[in-house]
């Protein structure tokens, strides 16, 4: 049995790998639905249901294995092109989560269930009163670094050494259609900002998601999320030169570890503990990479 902390695309890369190779996993995650950054959130408005992804806007897919799984997920209607963001810019459909969500079908996922502590068992693992042969930690670098330190230090000092940058992330809908393209790249506080509602696949009304960048998130990160909000908007009514019309709804998500860094490793194994560390900042800041990094730790495992 092994025991992977984290069902965002990494842990169940690495859970599928497994799986594959005839090893029972079980997956523990402290939010309601698998996913982790390939996430999706949706409001009910007085034009209908407008949806956002608010976390990954988009993926790409240059290595020749993920590129046969996002094959996989369009071929069952989980992912579409997006050309507005690129000619190897891949969203899933209907949302951003439905890759990872039917990912998660496959396991024994425990929702939702925070891991605060692992402990020791012999040659083993015990978490939430289960033993386990082998632990994957598959979490952002602040979470990870904490959680392992005190059975490997060395783990725990290369996650602390890799940060991640934080995000500000405004999701606002309006009655009428903005005058801008889909996508506006940096502008004064944004980072990035997207017609969430003309990504392949969406219905509902005109969907906008507006993220801060990684500095102004950075020196804004303590401020009241309800500051936030009116503060994005203004900058993306500046950005375009005209008042934006009435919202139909806007709420706002703190993202404090949104875009990783890249400790470079792809994935940390520790044969003697049978403990093992992946995810994004390992490898670098895209949904591919995570997904690789869970890929190559499984390999290690099964190796």
């Amino acid at each position: 049995m092994i025991a992977i902390v984290g069902a965002g695309i990494a842990g169940l890369a690495c859970a599928d790998a497994l799986r594959a190779a005839g090893a029972a996993v079980t997956l523990f995650d402290k939010g309601r639905a698998p996913g982790g950054r390939m996430a999706t959130r949706r409001v009910a408005t007085d034009a209908g249901e407008a949806s956002f992804d608010h976390g990954a806007q988009y993926f790409t897919a240059r290595d020749p294995c993920f590129r046969e799984q996002v094959d996989r997920w369009q071929a069952a209607g989980l992912a579409a092109p997006w050309p507005a963001a690129g000619a190897d810019a891949w969203v899933g459909t209907p949302s951003m989560a439905a890759p990872v969500r039917a990912m998660g079908k496959a396991h024994d996922v425990r929702f939702p269930v925070q891991i605060d502590h692992v402990e020791r068992e012999g040659a083993g693992w015990r978490l939430k009163g289960e033993r386990f042969d082998a632990l994957v930690v598959a979490l952002p670098a602040e979470q990870a670094g904490p959680l392992i330190r005190p059975v490997q230090p060395r783990f725990a000092e290369l996650a602390a050494q890799t940060p991640a940058a934080p995000c500000w992330t405004v999701m606002a809908a309006f009655g009428e259609r903005l005058p801008a393209p889909d996508i506006l790249r940096e502008s004064g506080p944004i980072g990035w900002a997207a017609r969430n509602s003309a990504k392949p696949g969406r219905t509902g009304p005109e969907a906008w998601v507006v993220q801060a960048g990684p500095d102004w998130s950075r020196v804004n990160m303590e401020r009241e999320p309800t500051e936030i909000v009116p503060l994005l908007l203004k900058a993306l009514a500046d950005r375009l030169g005209k008042t934006l019309p009435p919202c139909l709804s806007a709420t706002v998500h703190r993202w404090r570890y949104a875009r990783a860094g890249a400790e470079g490793s792809g994935a940390l194994w520790d044969a003697e503990l049978r403990l093992g560390l992946c995810g994004d900042w390992l490898l670098g800041p895209r949904v591919e990479a995570a997904w690789l990094s869970g890929r190559r730790l499984a390999a290690a495992i099964i190796g």
